[in-house]
């Protein structure tokens, strides 16, 4: 995941911006209207995943979304407490969606490589979930 060229703050500026609007708008189009976006809580690995934390207009319900290079997709914030463990909900989650898919007789072949993404997917999450030293640099 490191062979990207180094950004500008710009780029990276706009890349942030860019995951943040990609996210909201894959909330808005499953019914939730975010009120605001926890930066604090939230985590940027630009340019490869963006793990947000919002709370939810008209609601105490907060919710963990992601976006980037990953697939785009959202959980109730009680199932994490920070982002790390946001980014193991996921990959558990995919990697279950896949195996559901594999294991589904009716899953055509649009399907099964769905589920082939959703586990390169996760997998990748995992790895950066039990990357110590990264976690440690961000801690920082």
């Amino acid at each position: 995941m490191n062979d990207q060229p180094v950004m500008t703050e710009e780029q990276q500026n706009d890349w942030v911006r860019e995951q943040f609007q990609k996210a909201n708008g894959y909330l808005v189009e499953k019914g939730m209207i975010t009120d605001q976006v926890l930066t604090k809580e939230s985590l940027y690995l630009v340019p490869q995943i963006a793990v947000w934390k919002f709370t939810l207009k008209g609601v105490t319900e907060k919710v963990w979304a992601i976006s980037g290079v990953v697939p785009t997709d959202h959980v109730d914030a009680k199932v994490a407490e920070n982002p790390r463990d946001a980014l193991r909900h996921f990959s558990l989650r995919w990697q279950l969606r896949a195996e559901e898919i594999l294991n589904n007789k009716a899953s055509d072949e649009t399907q099964r490589k769905f589920a082939g993404m959703l586990i390169v997917h996760a997998e990748a999450c995992y790895d950066l979930v039990q990357n110590d030293e990264l976690w440690q640099s961000l801690a920082r």
